[in-house]
C-alpha cells in the first residue's frame, strides 16, 4: 500500500480549485508503490495523479525532479510532468507534504514482458538518454559505490539472518567492485530505477516512463544494467530469458548505440545494479515490521541476479 497520508476531501478540492481543471469528482488511493502517497483524482474534465512526497524523497530534491520532467517532455519522452496551479506553482503543499499534481498518462505495467515489449522498454530508454544529452542540471547518486559500502555497515551482522553467509558475499562483492569498477566512461543524469513497474504500456508501445525520484548523475550505462537486471529474469532472479535481454538492448541500441568500452564494462555495471538493489531490499527486510502494509521485496532475488553476471 502507498498512501501515508490521508487528504480531507475539502482540502483537495480547494487544491484542484486553484488549477482550472474543473471541480473534484473523486479521487481514490494507489496502492501500488512505496516511496510517495499516490491518489488517482478525476475532475469534472479530466484524471490526474496527486502525489505527496514522504519522507524517503527530500523536498530540495523537487525542482531538479520536475525539470527533468518538463526538459524531457519537451523532447516528446512520454513522461508525466507535474501541472501549473493559475500562478505557476508546481510544487504544493498537501496535508502538511509537499505534492504535485501530475498528469495522468494511459497504460498498464507489464508482470511478464514479451521480447517486443522489452525493445520497446530499451529504446524509450535510448531516446530519454538522447534527450537527456541536453541536460544541464546533476544530482549526485547517494546509492552509487560509496553508499553501497554505507549501507552495507549499517545493515551489518544482520544481512546473515536473511541468509547464511550472505554478509560476507555483500563484501566479498564490495571488494570485487572497488577494483573493477569503471571510471572512465560517459556519465549523464539516469533514471536508475526503471522496472518494469515504472514503464506504463498499451501492448507493445511505451506510454509512459514514471517515477524519476531516484535519477541522479551516474554513469550512463549504468542505466541500462539496471534496467536490464530488472526486465530479463523471473521475478525471484533465478531464471534469465536471453530474448528478453537481447531484445531489451537492441531497442536501446537502435536510439543510442553503446560504445565498445560501455559493452566491455557491462558486466560489473550489471553486478553494481544488483548489489544496489540487494542492499537495499536488504535494509528494508530487516526495517520494516512484519506486520507493516508495505510488502517487503526478496533481497535474494537480486543476489540470484547478481550469480548470473559475475559468472559470464
Amino acid at each position: 500500500m502507498a498512501v501515508y497520508t490521508q487528504v480531507p476531501t475539502e482540502e483537495l478540492a480547494a487544491l484542484i480549485a486553484r488549477y482550472g481543471v474543473g471541480s473534484l469528482v473523486s479521487a481514490k488511493g494507489i496502492a501500488e508503490g512505496v516511496e510517495n502517497s499516490n491518489y488517482l483524482v478525476d475532475t469534472t474534465e479530466s484524471r490526474f495523479i496527486l502525489t505527496l512526497y514522504e519522507k524517503r524523497v527530500d523536498e530540495a530534491d523537487l525542482p531538479f525532479f520536475i525539470a527533468l520532467l518538463d526538459h524531457l517532455a519537451a523532447s516528446s519522452n512520454p513522461v508525466p510532468c507535474a501541472l501549473r496551479d493559475r500562478d505557476g506553482v508546481q510544487i504544493q503543499r498537501v496535508a502538511g507534504r509537499p505534492a504535485c499534481l501530475i498528469e495522468f498518462l494511459p497504460g498498464v505495467s507489464v508482470t511478464r514482458p514479451t521480447a517486443a515489449q522489452a525493445r520497446a522498454a530499451g529504446a524509450a530508454l535510448g531516446q530519454m538518454h538522447v534527450a537527456l544529452r541536453s541536460f544541464t542540471q546533476e544530482r549526485p547518486n547517494s546509492l552509487g559505490p560509496a553508499g553501497w559500502h554505507a549501507l552495507a555497515e549499517r545493515c551489518g551482522p544482520q544481512l546473515d539472518a536473511i541468509a547464511s553467509g550472505l554478509g560476507k558475499r555483500v563484501s566479498d562483492e564490495l571488494a570485487w567492485l572497488d577494483v573493477h569498477w569503471p571510471t572512465d566512461l560517459p556519465r549523464a543524469v539516469v533514471h536508475a530505477d526503471l522496472f518494469p513497474d515504472n514503464v506504463l504500456m498499451l501492448g507493445d508501445k511505451v506510454t509512459g516512463l514514471i517515477d524519476f525520484y531516484f535519477s541522479c548523475t551516474e554513469i550512463r550505462a549504468w542505466d541500462l544494467a539496471v534496467t536490464h537486471s530488472a526486465w530479463c529474469f523471473s521475478a525471484d532472479g533465478s531464471r534469465f530469458d536471453a530474448a528478453l535481454g537481447d531484445a531489451l538492448i537492441a531497442g536501446y541500441e537502435a536510439e543510442h548505440p553503446l560504445r565498445p568500452e560501455e559493452r566491455a564494462a557491462f558486466p560489473a555495471l550489471a553486478r553494481g545494479a544488483c548489489l544496489r538493489f540487494l542492499l537495499t531490499r536488504a535494509w528494508d527486510w530487516l526495517n520494516t515490521p512484519a506486520d507493516a502494509l508495505v510488502t517487503r521485496k526478496d533481497p535474494l532475488a537480486f543476489l540470484r541476479r547478481l550469480d548470473h553476471y559475475a559468472a559470464l
